[in-house]
């Protein structure tokens, strides 16, 4: 009924009329105060996988420059016993980036020994990791489509050959949300000689939210830029001007797009990491013990086991996806081992074996294996061949990399490549593959996690990939 402006209202009829919109301001005065709206609102709130996930975070170790699968976990004595002849004519053209297929073939100037319960074999290159092979699961057979560092690594990285796509990261922080209000859901180490060669590109949220993009920690003593706040900015006084920004972006009830809710929900985060980022970031606190075996008392090893152990002091604060990159910069290096492959990758891999094996034991011991998906890989492997007398050119068509804890079963080998480990013939392995696993282990079904984007239900990868399942079950 409605009411001409003369009428007489009473009490009873106001109350009666209005209880449900106090009941809402009551229920709003209270989701403020738990601080529920709020988190709401960002597009960070953590959201449930789509089924029960094997994985809680991943920590990528991305090689740059790609290793030789034969000289690492992929052993081919066929290399050694050809050697200095051509390749056989049944494998076909063997060129790479450089060269052309008519270089001899390239013994391995490394042994190998098996290990563990399970036997599997791998190079003294990496002595430290070869310990824990019976919870690695090295897959043999993956390949990419560019004979080129930047294509491939996007392929890797984005699933595609182009730089424009979210990067595997900002898809699995899409998805899930952040675990941790104070810290951010996806973080990127790089080397400290510089970025690697697909650039930013690797950890960009293409046409994704920018809030999904990876945050940049660098090496040093203080891996995030401006994060004290300036002398004459009291806590208080900081939180009063966010809370102002938020009531201005509120005003005539505008609803925020996506960029503005991006770069609110930056703010906030930036505002909470002040106070929790610092303690996470500080390694000081751990055991002499836990920095001996990361190698931090190494110069060698400093570096790379620092980030590998602050990969695992973030993981147990809850960051959803890490990426740490071996290599960048100059070609020195990089594991690029186009010429002097012993040297090469003997450098490389000295700086790399005992921090990953430290990594792996640490986690194991506090029990965040079972929950925290490792991966090591590149964007491709290399060449049979020679180049330049000592080296390995680049190859796509097969090449090894490996997941430990998050769910997979360790001790197993997945695939093959031929006799001369040049192409992969057993249970071949795409990037769409490779991605579509990652997502499985973290509860999310790639065909559901999509973005609407210029008309089209982009997906991670694309019109899908195959699970590879026996890495898990």
């Amino acid at each position: 009924m409605e009411l001409g402006w003369n009428a007489q209202v009473s009490r009873r009829c106001v109350l009666r009329g209005a209880a449900n919109g106090f009941g809402a301001l009551a229920l709003q005065h209270l989701l403020v105060r738990g601080g529920l709206a709020k988190r709401a609102e960002s597009p960070l709130a953590a959201k449930a996988p789509h089924f029960a996930a094997r994985a809680k975070s991943v920590i990528f170790i991305f090689n740059v420059g790609a290793p030789s699968s034969m000289d690492t976990f992929d052993p081919k004595p066929a290399l050694n016993r050809l050697a200095g002849e051509p390749m056989p004519e049944s494998f076909g053209k063997v060129g790479g980036q450089f060269t052309d297929g008519s270089a001899p073939i390239l013994g391995t100037p490394w042994k190998f020994k098996r290990y563990g319960r399970s036997g599997l074999p791998v190079s003294e290159l990496f002595p430290h990791v070869a310990r824990h092979v019976d919870d690695i699961c090295f897959v043999r057979s993956f390949f990419t489509r560019s004979v080129v560092h930047a294509p491939a690594m996007y392929e890797v990285h984005n699933g595609r050959l182009f730089a424009t796509h979210p990067s595997i990261g900002a898809w699995a922080t899409y998805g899930l949300g952040a675990e941790s209000e104070n810290l951010p859901a996806y973080v990127v180490m790089p080397q400290p000689e510089g970025t690697p060669e697909g650039g930013t590109s690797c950890w960009s949220p293409g046409f994704l939210p920018s809030v999904y993009q990876g945050t940049l920690l660098r090496p040093g003593p203080n891996p995030i830029l401006d994060l004290k706040r300036p002398a004459a900015m009291s806590a208080g006084r900081q939180r009063r001007m966010l809370d102002f920004l938020q009531q201005m972006n509120r005003l005539d009830g505008a609803e925020y797009d996506s960029e503005m809710a991006a770069r609110v929900a930056s703010y906030e985060l930036a505002f909470r990491m002040q106070s929790h980022a610092p303690e996470a970031v500080d390694l000081a606190a751990e055991s002499a013990r836990v920095k001996r075996e990361y190698g931090l008392e190494q110069e060698r090893t400093r570096d790379f086991g620092a980030r590998l152990l602050l990969a695992r002091r973030l993981v147990e604060r809850g960051v959803r996806f890490i990426q740490i990159y071996s290599g960048g910069g100059p070609i020195s290096m990089q594991w690029d081992a186009h010429k002097h492959l012993k040297a090469n990758h003997e450098k490389m891999a000295g700086h790399t074996d005992r921090p990953i094996a430290a990594l792996l034991g640490d986690l194991k011991q506090r029990g965040l294996l079972d929950e925290t998906l490792v991966i090591w890989g590149a964007e491709f492997g290399r060449l049979p061949t020679s180049e330049s007398g000592n080296g390995r050119d680049h190859n796509p068509h097969g090449y090894t990399m490996w997941f430990a804890g998050g769910g997979v079963k360790g001790g197993r080998v997945i695939g093959a490549t031929d006799e001369l480990g040049l192409h992969a013939v057993e249970e071949r392995c795409s990037m769409r593959d490779f991605h579509a696993t990652i997502l499985h282990l973290l509860g999310l079904d790639q065909h559901r996690l999509w973005y609407l984007h210029n008309g089209r239900h982009e997906k991670l990868t694309d019109f899908g990939g195959a699970v590879i399942e026996k890495a898990f079950s």
